[in-house]
């Protein structure tokens, strides 16, 4: 199995408009600091599978069958937008397989093109796609929302964003799995009250700590822990635990 991150950005990307902190001001200069919308790409056994589809360029990167499908962890727009495009080829379907959202995103139940909303997860629930097993986890954000167990080629991967702590649940499931790689949300610097809607570093290494994975990388960030970091004398982070950069292929 193979995990390649197309994007580890939060909805304000990196260089956030108009933003002259140190963490924008560097991503100007060097381009490898840019973050873009948080997805991926899972290969494995021949499938493919993007996970998310914030990306407004979907058309251009994967000619028509380069995916075997979509797994949607929620419809927020920095995480779906790329569908409102996509949607508009023809001559195909292609399967958005994600949590059921009665509210999706703008009019793309209305009108999905080739797009197939017709099987969506529920809590818990484990697909065989090919080679590739994927289970739906439950977290906790502003809208319903998965984050994905990843099993195949002898590898175990969670990939949990966006979210804020991890609903009981989903914690319990995940700490009895040996998991190789765990990616997980943190968007803020530490918050001296608790965050709305995604992981501060604190929550992120306490989850880490808790789930004990061979390794994780922290994703879904934003500019602010980006320049928090880059203000540390020395790394805060274990020795397990690394930042999330566009392009990283796992």
């Amino acid at each position: 199995m193979r995990l390649t991150l197309l994007g580890t950005g939060d909805a304000r990307q990196v260089p956030v408009y108009n933003c002259a902190c140190a963490a924008c001001d560097s991503a100007r200069v060097y381009p490898q600091r840019r973050r873009g919308p948080c997805c991926a790409l899972v290969e494995c056994g021949g499938q493919r599978w993007l996970i998310d589809s914030g990306l407004s360029d979907l058309a251009e990167r994967f000619a028509p069958g380069a995916l075997n499908g979509i797994l949607q962890t929620h419809y927020h727009a920095d995480h779906a937008q790329g569908l409102l495009h996509l949607r508009w080829g023809m001559d195909m379907r292609l399967p958005v397989h994600g949590p059921a959202d009665p509210e999706g995103l703008a009019d793309l139940y209305k009108h999905p093109g080739i797009l197939d909303f017709s099987a969506p997860f529920k809590a818990f629930e484990r697909r065989q796609l090919g080679e590739l097993s994927v289970t739906a986890l439950p977290l906790v954000h502003s809208k319903p929302t998965f984050g994905y167990l990843l099993e195949g080629g002898g590898r175990r991967i969670a990939y949990l964003t966006d979210t804020v702590g991890l609903p009981q649940a989903t914690e319990h499931l995940l700490r009895r799995m040996s998991l190789d790689l765990l990616l997980l949300d943190c968007s803020l610097p530490p918050q001296a009250e608790t965050p709305r809607n995604h992981n501060d570093l604190t929550l992120a290494l306490h989850s880490i700590e808790r789930l004990r994975p061979a390794k994780a990388l922290l994703t879904h960030i934003g500019h602010t822990l980006d320049a928090w970091l880059l203000e540390q004398p020395h790394s805060p982070l274990p020795d397990n635990v690394q930042l999330a950069r566009d392009g990283m292929q796992l």
